[in-house]
């Protein structure tokens, strides 16, 4: 295929409405990672990009998100979902595709139907893996028939069936290497709004630390609490939490106990992108003291804002920031070393932001949507030259 020809692209991907099952919204909405390539993708001029979702219930949704990007909202009645091994999602998605003919069919995500429209479509297609399921059904020691065991089942019956695996750090790469038939690296990107954020905390207040995920024993918030508090003894800061948790879950209960006795701590809940951006400008510090993580948005958006980041040295992180470079890491199981990591980000005020102004540089050039959408033009025309 030659490098200026029109490129005709189906991406698969779970609308939010479906996930949040609000059906009455008119407006198709995604994930961060999807709407950051889309973001990219709408500059790109010999791209022709269409939007597939499937819907437990029909929705009325707009017919463009862009001028050379279609959106078709696919309803899959109940019996064609998970009872069904997502027959009636597969079945769906590939009468529209026979209607679309596309050059290359895109998955994001293998965690729902996704995965299993795209490899059972009938056209060249890859995948892209945002969260590891097998590895994270591993770590939480997953039962079986839960959704993690399921979501684990997904990805190792679908990546050996498709053309190729889009792995967002290295930590993917070598976790799929011996299920994909090929395999590239390339990071999320990040919508260009947080580019335009000049994080600087309002002066002579007290630092923020940012803490942002789920409620839940992979994040490791409550192994964070624990960590900084004899560092709340020797100097003033207050750490916010972004996310939510299920209320029955002990991880959850027991981190609203450690809430309960440390002023310095808040939660939040969970905020939207807008909130978070705002939540951004106002903070000193991003930590992130995970057990477990493949690139994780957060830090690609605390990078895009500039704001100085700890993170823990696990999973893909290290292919996102530098030490001393563009970020601080710590050993999440330590509490010595989370707390020197923090403690150090905080008395270094200069050199936390010499690092934020160097991963911003980082991030523009590395997970901009202009970039990452660049760079999945490259793979599609690989991908359906050879199959053609």
């Amino acid at each position: 295929m030659e490098a200026g020809a029109k490129l005709k692209i189906a991406i698969i991907t779970t609308d939010v409405r479906e996930y949040k099952r609000d059906y009455t919204s008119p407006t198709a909405a995604f994930g961060t990672a999807p709407t950051g390539l889309l973001e990219g993708l709408v500059r790109v001029r010999e791209a022709e990009v269409h939007v597939l979702s499937c819907a437990r219930q029909p929705m009325k949704s707009q017919e463009k998100l862009a001028d050379n990007i279609w959106f078709h909202s696919l309803h899959v009645p109940r019996l064609g979902w998970m009872r069904t091994f997502y027959q009636g999602c597969i079945r769906a998605t590939r009468r529209k595709l026979a209607e679309i003919r596309p050059d290359i069919v895109h998955c994001l995500g293998t965690e729902s139907d996704c995965a299993l429209d795209a490899v059972f479509s009938g056209f060249p297609n890859v995948i892209t893996i945002h969260g590891n399921m097998r590895l994270i059904a591993q770590l939480g020691g997953a039962k079986p028939f839960t959704f993690m065991w399921l979501a684990a089942g997904l990805e190792r019956l679908t990546l050996p069936r498709s053309d190729g695996v889009i792995c967002i750090t290295h930590y993917t790469q070598d976790a799929v290497a011996n299920l994909a038939q090929r395999t590239w690296i390339v990071p999320n990107a990040v919508e260009s709004s947080f580019f335009e954020i000049d994080s600087k905390p309002p002066a002579g207040e007290i630092p923020r630390i940012l803490c942002v995920g789920d409620i839940c024993a992979r994040k490791n918030q409550n192994a964070f609490i624990l960590a900084l508090d004899g560092l709340s003894k020797r100097r003033k800061f207050e750490v916010v939490f972004l996310g939510a948790g299920r209320p029955e879950n002990p991880y959850v209960i027991e981190f609203q106990r450690l809430l309960q006795s440390r002023p310095w701590c808040s939660q939040h809940g969970f905020v939207d992108r807008g909130q978070l951006r705002t939540h951004l400008r106002q903070a000193a510090l991003l930590a992130l003291p995970s057990l477990e993580d493949n690139c994780p948005m957060v830090v690609l958006e605390a990078m895009a804002a500039g704001l100085p980041v700890v993170a823990a040295n696990v999973g893909g992180v290290p292919d996102l920031i530098e030490e001393n470079q563009t970020g601080l890491f710590c050993d999440p199981l330590s509490s010595s070393s989370i707390s020197a990591a923090v403690e150090r980000a905080l008395s270094d005020a200069s050199g936390a932001a010499e690092m934020a102004r160097r991963a911003k540089v980082e991030a523009r050039a590395r997970f901009h949507p202009d970039a990452i959408a660049r760079r999945h033009m490259e793979i599609y025309r690989e991908v359906a030259s050879r199959e053609r």
